[in-house]
């Protein structure tokens, strides 16, 4: 018998510097497909070969890890969720860490990262409504500049961010908010583990010494290509007092921003009902906390 050899493959090169100058370097030399935990890369290359060129940031330490600033709270690139959930950080990240446990089992959660939860830009990613209610920014770097924008002009559709093929995510900017802050997330799935959901809300008020509310930040995922907040929501919590019949103000005029699909998992119409429920639940927590 006659063997023909295999196809030749051009392979990709794969990067992994110890350096963000580096990095940033060979974003500008050629196309890289950025590498920051791979909890979603690897299974989408699963039995195929992987022919782009990559460059993992995860041995970085610049990019690794949770500091605090004048005015915010600077989450690096390459923190883990798990960095995130041991951090000691103010009250009003619990539904950040409430999310961060809700992202696939303990190994996903030592590995993922909170800038390749974002860049991958899922409509069900698990980090994006909390950081959304905390009106977070993203810092993106590349090798002559340095730009912040807001979380909420930065997912742009699934799938799809503004950040530039020399760009980096180097962190997630969280403005801090006063001491007297709460925040709650709640997720809802076909399961209760390891699940992607049908409907998630992240919820976030500051408080007066009275239990008034000065600020508020809610957020709905997996009900639109995006993320959104409920800005008229919002308006009309802020100067109500925080106790369990706040949820009764909740209409469903106020999720109207939302635009969700039917797939296998949920309709179009369950899933906006999901969400009404899971806005009055969180606002309902709040006030128990």
């Amino acid at each position: 018998y006659v063997v023909n050899p295999p196809p030749t493959i051009n392979m990709g090169i794969f990067l992994r510097p110890l350096d963000l100058e580096e990095s940033l370097a060979a974003l500008a030399a050629t196309p890289l497909t950025i590498l920051a935990g791979g909890t979603d890369f690897y299974p989408a290359h699963v039995g195929t070969p992987v022919l782009e060129s990559i460059l993992d940031v995860t041995r970085i330490p610049s990019l690794r890890g949770v500091t605090e600033t004048d005015g915010a709270w600077r989450v690096g690139g390459a923190t883990t969720w798990t960095d995130l959930t041991r951090a000691p950080l103010p009250d009003y990240f619990r539904a950040l860490k409430l999310a961060a446990r809700e992202v696939g089992g303990m190994q996903i959660q030592n590995a993922g990262t909170i800038a390749g939860n974002i860049c991958n830009a899922s409509p069900a990613a698990d980090g994006v409504p909390a950081l959304l209610a905390l009106g977070a920014s993203v810092e993106l770097r590349s090798i002559d500049t340095i730009k912040q924008i807001p979380l909420a002009e930065f997912i742009l559709g699934n799938r799809k961010t503004s950040r530039q093929s020399n760009e980096l995510l180097t962190a997630i900017l969280v403005p801090k908010w006063r001491e007297n802050s709460r925040s709650t997330f709640l997720k809802l799935g076909a399961r209760k583990y390891l699940l992607i959901s049908i409907a998630m809300v992240a919820a976030c008020v500051e408080l007066d010494t009275n239990g008034m509310i000065l600020k508020a930040g809610i957020s709905v995922g997996a009900c639109s290509p995006v993320a959104r907040r409920l800005s008229e929501l919002e308006t009309k919590l802020i100067g109500q007092r925080l106790n369990a019949s706040l949820a009764d103000i909740v209409i469903p005029s106020d999720l109207a921003v939302l635009s969700p699909i039917a797939d296998v998992r949920s309709s179009a119409d369950y899933r906006l009902d999901a969400a009404l429920k899971l806005v009055k639940r969180a606002l309902m927590e709040l006030a128990n906390e």
